[in-house]
């Protein structure tokens, strides 16, 4: 895919423009296509993907490193995990990602929890390197760019100190 590049002082957001379908708040169509029998039938019609699907794809892409523990902010993931315990409830891939998207272009941010220990830098590294990889090649949009913030370091003693805590004051 060929992109035009611009100096950064002419580019005032690095999605440029954001053309939503009617009637169906955050979808992107992404290749508008020809009308017409003697079009060939692969450029016939037009795809358009939802803001959300971009979101699934980057929270799936960023939890598969090693090193990333959760995604999302602390109310976020406190009522995660209680989604999570409810019969029924499917964990929300797309907790701690915020997207924008354009035609052909996306940013992309994410606030990810990094276990103790690991190189902050290489966990961050990889996760943009992954996201970018899985964001461009399922969805064809360029990613412009992927803001990554540490909000919190999981501990080991995290896990053990919660589970304690189910000890009650009045018997």
């Amino acid at each position: 895919m060929a992109a035009t590049q611009t100096a950064p002082a002419q580019q005032a957001s690095p999605v440029p423009s954001m053309a939503t379908s009617p009637g169906s708040a955050g979808s992107t169509t992404v290749g508008s296509g020809a009308i017409g029998a003697a079009e060939p039938a692969a450029t016939r019609g037009r795809t358009s993907i939802a803001d959300v699907v971009v979101v699934k794809i980057s929270g799936m892409a960023a939890r598969e490193i090693p090193g990333v523990y959760d995604m999302g902010g602390g109310l976020s993931r406190t009522l995660g995990a209680v989604r999570d315990r409810v019969p029924g409830g499917r964990p929300n891939v797309g907790r701690g990602v915020k997207v924008e998207v354009g035609e052909r272009q996306t940013a992309i941010d994410l606030d990810l929890v990094v276990e103790y220990g690991v190189p902050i830098s290489d966990v961050a590294r990889d996760v943009r390197e992954n996201v970018i990889a899985a964001v461009e090649r399922i969805t064809g949009l360029e990613v412009v760019e992927v803001n990554v913030t540490v909000n919190d370091v999981h501990l080991p003693d995290d896990e053990d100190e919660s589970n304690s805590g189910t000890d009650t004051r009045v018997e």
